[in-house]
Order: structure tokens, then sequence, then C-alpha cells
């Protein structure tokens, strides 16, 4: 039985365990987050013991209770599993998000002697009662919110699109695969779940070495990669400057100059559109690389930067530089937008002195 377990679940073994080796050697994550994900690890790995149970119990048509019992397990596990997944990934979520998941677990083992879920007939066939797709409702609910959640918890940069994407496939496969290929599915579930959170780990990790701690902006690193990759599709480069920024470290401490630049990057994100992408290159450098965007839409980009820090206690210096065929270089686009960039700060300065 150990052997035939071993045999059918090898791939979603060497998964959790390349999981594990991968968590044992990171020093990315924060030690809550990486404990969560120990957790989810081993409870992949129990939900898949349990669920090879249930069909061997199936297979040689015994034990009706106990099948009955380990379907109950089943279809409460997975949206804890979800449930905890949304507490792994978005950090601010409570324990009440485990509440749907908990009151389907108590309708789940009142099926137990009710049938109200699903049943063991005499044929040693599964068949589901009148709330027999609750399961699955709850599931849907899950996996949509989960989604939504990464959505808004982005920062609505290009490459985050990708997990989101990817979570929607392999999450609400769950839900519709049963449906396709019969309950079978349940046998790759936990492999679904296992190479889910193994594929987001690595795109995490991946993001982590892209981005500014402190702003969630793109790094240094990212924008040399960026502007290195087909760089006749940049027809602008837009430098950002804060103004004051050692005046505030100098008198209010470099906490407050840190939530400054956390607030200006927060505007940038909200200011830049589709196809325009915000770096953090420096201390309190930034820059936005436009891939092609006419110059109109470059010109209202910065009329939002300004409008947007407007409304806080900071300001900036705002400057572009702008090619229409892409033939300039991306060291000529960025003197030019340099350039133009420190003017304005000159005049900010200017302004301010008298």
């Amino acid at each position: 039985m150990i052997t035939e377990y071993i045999t059918k679940n090898w791939a979603l073994i060497l998964v959790l365990l390349g999981y594990t080796v991968s968590l044992i050697s990171t020093v990315f994550l924060d030690k809550k987050t990486i404990m969560r994900m120990y957790a989810l690890i081993i409870e992949v790995m129990i939900l898949s013991i349990l669920v090879y149970a249930e069909f061997y119990m199936a297979d040689h048509n015994d034990h009706k209770l106990a099948r009955t019992v380990l379907i109950a397990i089943r279809y409460s596990t997975t949206p804890f599993l979800i449930a905890q997944i949304i507490i792994t990934i978005i950090k601010k979520q409570r324990w009440y998000v485990f509440i749907p998941a908990i009151v389907l677990t108590l309708i789940d083992f009142i099926s137990i002697p009710t049938g109200i879920v699903v049943s063991i007939g005499d044929d040693g066939k599964m068949q589901r009662g009148p709330l027999g797709l609750l399961p699955y409702i709850v599931v849907g609910l899950y996996c949509a919110f989960l989604v939504f959640l990464m959505i808004k918890h982005s920062k609505k940069q290009s490459t985050e699109r990708v997990p989101i994407i990817f979570f929607c496939f392999a999450f609400f496969s769950g839900i519709i695969m049963p449906f396709l290929i019969g309950s079978d599915y349940s046998q790759l579930f936990c492999a679904t779940i296992a190479i889910s959170m193994f594929v987001y780990y690595v795109f995490l990790i991946l993001q982590v070495t892209k981005k500014d701690p402190l702003t969630g902006l793109l790094n240094r690193q990212a924008y040399y990669s960026d502007t290195s990759n087909e760089p006749e599709e940049i027809t602008a480069l837009v430098s950002i400057d804060m103004n004051g920024l050692k005046k505030i470290n100098d008198n209010e401490g470099h906490i407050a100059g840190d939530k400054a630049i956390s607030t200006l990057a927060n505007c940038f994100l909200r200011a830049v559109k589709r196809k325009q992408s915000v770096y953090r290159i420096g201390g309190d450098e930034f820059v936005i690389i436009c891939r092609k965007v006419p110059e109109k839409d470059v010109i209202e980009l910065t009329k939002r930067i300004h409008r947007l820090v407007a409304e806080t206690p900071y300001s900036c210096s705002v400057g572009y530089g702008y090619s229409s065929d892409g033939k300039k270089s991306i060291d000529e686009l960025l003197s030019e937008s340099d350039e133009n960039m420190y003017a304005e700060k000159q005049q900010y300065y200017k302004n301010m002195v008298t």
C-alpha cells in the first residue's frame, strides 16, 4: 500500500521536497511567511495521504463509513488550504477569512450521518446530496477572493499579472475539472495545489530580487534589464527626483525620509498607465519607462504626477526625454530627461528663495 502511494504520488512528493529545500535555503522571506509555507507543505502531504486512502477503499468497495469521513475531510480541507494561502500571500488578512471554511466543515461532518452533502450508495459509488455542490461553491468563492486580493494588492506592474493569471487557471481548474473528468481529478488536486504554491514561491523570489524593498517599485537592476530588452520600443524616459529629502532626513530623521519616499512612490504608481513602468534607481531618484507611448501621453503622465504629489506634503521635479522614432539610445533619452528634470528642480529652489 505504501509503495503504491509513493508510486502514484511521486511527482507530488518531489515537488514538496523541492519546495522544502528551497525554503530552507531562502534568505529573502520573513520567518512567519516561511513557517506558513512549511505548514502548507505538511497539510498538502497529509491531504494526499487521506485522498489516497479514500480511493484505495473505493477500489476495494469497503469501509463505507471511513470513506464518508475521508470525503468530509477532503471537502473541508480544500477551502482551509486556500484560506491559508490567502493568509500567507496577503499578510494583512485576519483569522476571520477561515469562517466560511469552518462553516463548511460543520456541514460536511453533519453530512456523515445525514448525507446532505455526500453519501456512499450500496453499490459503493459516491452520491451527492441536496448540498452536494456546496463544497465547490465555497472553493470557487475562495478562489475568486484570492484572485481579487492579488489584484488589489499588486503594484500594477505588468510582471505581476503572470501569477494572477496562473492562479486563476490552477485554482479554478480544481472546480471545473471534477465535472469534466470525474472524481478521479481529486487525486490530482494535491499536485495542483503543490505546483501552484511552488510556482508562486519561485515567482516571489524572482520578484524580490527585482523590487525595491522600501517602495515595492522595480529596482535599479530591473531598470538595466528592462532597458536592454527591446530598447527600440522605448519611446520615452521620465526622470523624477524628490525635492528636499536631505532637509527631511536632517530635521525629522531617516524614518520620516523613508515615509516621504514611499508616499511619492505610491503617487507614481497611481499616475502610470499601460506600457509605463516605475523604477527606483537611487535614494530619491525614480525613472518611468514608457514603451510605444505618444508624447501627449507622456506629458499627461507628468501632469498626473505633479497633481498627485501636490496632494501630499512633499514635492518632486519631473523631466522627460522623448524619441518619436525610437532611434535615440537609452543614454540619450536619460540624459535629456535628467536635463529637463534638473532644470525644473533649479526653478523649484529658485522659487523657494524668492
